[in-house]
């Protein structure tokens, strides 16, 4: 019988694993803090002290080490593997030493072939790993700061926020805004020429006015970088593409542009000179502001933005060709950034395709009004039919080392992660029908090894999602997702109920996890001797994860003293402080682990008092550690 927690456990959404790791280390309720009083234009002029602290310094660890990234050297050839040996005093002591006279090492530049075009490449910056930790540490704190600032029209490397979010933005401002041009920009370089000193200052005028944080973040983009020649290069302007923090530098950056943007039409001084007028939910209505503003030679646009790439919609030509000289003066003039004119133009939505993030579209008549009809973008199509047919060989002849199952899961989550981004464009069905007779073609290279019909029935997202489907073939009774089989489903719009950085906002992310949270914080600030920051931040894992229970009784844990962390397989033997080598237990059951004479394992049990299947988990921990099963 499945217990209730079991049942919880199972239909619990996903979490959002920073928030997670942010209450682990009792940083949220600052963060919050930090969040409202940017919303009040307050300044800050003591972050170091906060990026500094213990906590901000362990939870930075705790969110890098799940990145894949964390385990690619850089120049100095560490990686996330050095740090966690460290123990959490130590580590903190670490990062406190290095940024005194901070100097961040050398960054190394590979060169990386672009998504669309496997011809070309785009440099990325790979910072040493005690770099990266603090680079961590700094977006923690900078981040809440800089949303409470940052434009609603903004979508990309911003939390709760995704492509999904801007796709469904733009769709609405062609479709019910009627916006029927678009402009389509495209800055030349634009990590590679951000401005150095405008970006200091645009950080001073969002309130971040602490000038020790300032000179670290200056250093940070002042740091030299190793070409893959070896050459040695000290940047003179740009971010590090591949930076923790660069992203949110460039959201700084372009954060003027957005609210320059903004003041033209959308929040126009002459919307809030008419009377007000509010919804239902509290929100001011502009439409008498936007008709009287019609009236004059005001530009109407709307931008909409994810990270350096951004369209803004207008309602005719003539609009769209002055928007376009007005933006680009402007961003040459404030940011010192420059237009590729070859790629900078605008559209006719109603007889031609925009592309935005791997989408084109346009507008089509239909019953008397316009409504948009959007395709997979042309260098998306080709890049996906590329990758479709590689990962298909790859099942028909699998690469050294691998086999046809791993291969077919491999062709399966490519397949599903495709189909789950580009459902969004309304044709998508065509688009994909496509590029299933080239993949199929290979897939049937196997013969009669592939087959129409499971042999038995089968289980999994896989079967779940594509099993009623004609197309699906399988092999080995494992489904093989046919690239041709998906139907399209309308974005998603940002939800304005969503904000990480408010208690409200949360709620609507995930709920609270049921555990004791008074101990989960008493064990976070608990001082391990001779143990390692692993070791210290997988026991706050897997107290969340056991729901603050003892993995054999099933107890919840009423004190720091009861939580024993076991080693699965005993350091003695090899184990180490990895997740799944470790289970926390109360210490009587530890005891029970570890005992060898019969006197103790009787006064144990006597005091447990478990049932069989208790004594069956037990039992397993028992000869993991290589000790002799308890008979039941």
């Amino acid at each position: 019988m499945v217990t209730e927690a079991v049942k919880k456990q199972k239909t619990k959404p996903k979490k959002v694993n920073n928030l997670r790791h942010a209450e682990y280390y009792s940083m949220q309720e600052t963060f919050d803090e930090l969040f409202a009083r940017a919303g009040k234009k307050e300044n800050f002029g003591r972050l170091m002290d906060l990026i500094l602290s213990r906590d901000n310094i362990l939870l930075a660890y705790r969110n890098m080490k799940g990145n894949t990234g964390s385990v690619t050297p850089g120049t100095d050839r560490l990686t996330i593997h050095d740090v966690e040996k460290f123990t959490p005093d130590g580590l903190v002591a670490k990062v406190r030493n290095i940024i005194k006279n901070y100097r961040p090492r050398t960054v190394r530049r590979k060169e990386i072939p672009k998504p669309y075009d496997p011809t070309k490449t785009r440099p990325l910056g790979i910072p040493c790993i005690w770099d990266r930790l603090i680079q961590q540490c700094i977006l923690q704190v900078l981040e809440p700061i800089c949303e409470a600032k940052f434009s609603d029209n903004s979508y990309g490397f911003r939390p709760n926020r995704s492509c999904e979010n801007a796709i469904a933005a733009a769709y609405k401002l062609m479709q019910r805004s009627h916006m029927q041009y678009a402009v389509e920009f495209d800055i030349k370089g634009f990590f590679d020429n951000v401005d150095h000193s405008k970006l200091l200052r645009q950080l001073w005028a969002l309130g971040v006015k602490d000038r020790q944080l300032l000179y670290v973040i200056k250093r940070i983009l002042k740091a030299p970088i190793q070409l893959e020649d070896g050459t040695v290069v000290t940047p003179t302007a740009g971010t590090p593409q591949g930076g923790i923090i660069s992203p949110l530098l460039a959201n700084v950056v372009l954060n003027e542009l957005d609210w320059w943007l903004e003041s033209q039409w959308q929040e126009n001084p002459i919307v809030y000179n008419r009377k007000a007028y509010y919804d239902t939910k509290g929100r001011r209505i502009k439409s008498h502001g936007y008709e009287a503003m019609r009236k004059t030679r005001l530009k109407e646009m709307y931008m909409v933005r994810y990270a350096d790439d951004f369209r803004i919609f207008c309602p005719s030509a003539d609009v769209a060709y002055r928007a376009k000289i007005a933006v680009t003066q402007w961003l040459k003039e404030r940011l010192r950034l420059d237009i590729s004119p070859e790629k900078t133009r605008v559209v006719n939505l109603k007889t031609q395709y925009s592309e935005f993030l791997g989408i084109k579209m346009q507008l089509r008549p239909k019953k008397g009004g316009m409504v948009v009809h959007s395709r997979v973008s042309s260098k998306a199509m080709k890049r996906i039919q590329t990758v479709a047919k590689e990962k298909a060989k790859a099942i028909v002849r699998p690469q050294h080392g691998t086999t046809d199952v791993h291969a077919v899961h491999d062709y399966n989550a490519f397949v599903m992660g495709v189909h789950n981004y580009y459902r969004m464009a309304t044709a998508v069905s065509v688009d994909f029908s496509r590029l299933s007779y080239p993949a199929a073609k290979i897939l049937y290279r196997l013969g009669k090894r592939l087959k129409k019909e499971p042999q038995q029935p089968t289980k999994g997202a896989v079967a779940d999602r594509y099993g009623s489907s004609a197309q699906t073939r399988y092999l080995k009774n494992l489904p093989i997702a046919p690239i041709g089989y998906v139907q399209t489903k309308p974005p998603m719009f940002k939800r304005q109920a969503v904000q990480k950085y408010t208690p409200e906002g949360r709620q609507e992310i995930h709920t609270n996890l049921e555990i004791n949270t008074s101990l989960l914080k008493a064990m976070a600030q608990q001082i391990l001797v001779w143990r390692s920051a692993q070791y210290a931040d997988n026991r706050l894992s897997l107290f969340c994860a056991q729901y603050g229970k003892c993995a054999v009784t099933g107890q919840p844990f009423q004190s720091l003293a009861d939580i024993h962390c076991h080693h699965k397989l005993p350091r003695a033997k090899g184990g180490t402080d990895q997740y799944n080598n470790l289970v926390l237990v109360r210490e009587p059951v530890h005891l029970l682990i570890h005992a060898t004479t019969d006197e103790t394992i009787a006064k144990h049990l006597a005091i447990l008092n478990l049932s069989k299947r208790q004594i069956s988990k037990l039992n397993k921990l028992r000869i993991a550690a290589g000790n002799t099963p308890i008979s039941i």
